[in-house]
């Protein structure tokens, strides 16, 4: 679902003469239908570099990004859009939503762009907010007003709303209580059971321990170490 091959990204620092800043070189990584993969590593060794390039915000220099068949190293921007809206999702450690828009229906928006029926996306947005406990009172409330550990619960919940093939997660447990970072983990591990690839950064440990499969780290992927 997701294959990485010998990939490269460097920055050119405009603001500083040009100078060009090499961030990842010779990453290479798998990730299978079922299977979770934590990235792991200092921070500034790569980790959120690569995610990004993989949800299609960075472009590789070199090398070979498949996700779900589409490489994104030659894929045009229309391409991304598509995978993103119908077999890629990711839940960032940020909510950013259109204010004014209810809490209920940014919820139902993954499934609503893939054209399910309203009241079954509706549902389903109402099943996950009861699930990550975000009182209904709130619902028809934007998630901009909420507090930071709301904000998180609905972008989690978004993130699940729909079935994606492939999920990316970037902290999905960070600063949650112990009964909502359980229910998180209990919709990765779900995820997982319905044949989704999964690749997460997760800096809580017993988290990482409990959902990913296996390990890698970005470390080996600094140009400092590269091959």
């Amino acid at each position: 679902m997701i294959e990485i091959e010998n990939l490269c990204k460097s920055f050119t620092l405009h603001t500083q003469g040009g100078a060009v800043l090499p961030v990842l070189a010779g990453a290479s990584l798998r990730v299978g239908p079922g299977e979770c993969v934590a990235l792991t590593g200092a921070s500034g060794a790569g980790k959120s570099t690569l995610m990004r390039m993989i949800w299609g915000n960075y472009r590789a220099q070199t090398g070979r990004l498949v996700v779900d068949g589409l490489d994104l190293v030659r894929a045009t921007p229309r391409e991304i859009i598509a995978l993103r809206r119908e077999r890629m999702g990711y839940v960032s450690q940020f909510l950013r939503v259109v204010p004014r828009v209810p809490t209920r229906r940014v919820v139902a928006d993954p499934l609503l762009a893939t054209g399910a029926p309203e009241d079954e996306a509706f549902a389903r947005a109402e099943a996950l907010l009861t699930r990550l406990n975000i009182p209904e009172r709130l619902w028809s409330l934007s998630p901009t007003t909420f507090s930071g550990g709301e904000q998180q619960r609905v972008n989690i919940a978004r993130g699940f709303a729909h079935p994606f093939p492939v999920l990316l997660l970037d902290e999905p447990t960070a600063s949650l209580d112990p009964v909502n970072r359980a229910v998180v983990l209990e919709l990765i591990s779900e995820a997982k059971a319905r044949g989704a690839a999964i690749l997460g950064i997760f800096h809580d440990e017993a988290a990482r321990a409990t959902v990913a499969d296996r390990e890698i780290d970005v470390t080996g992927f600094t140009p400092a170490r590269a091959a």
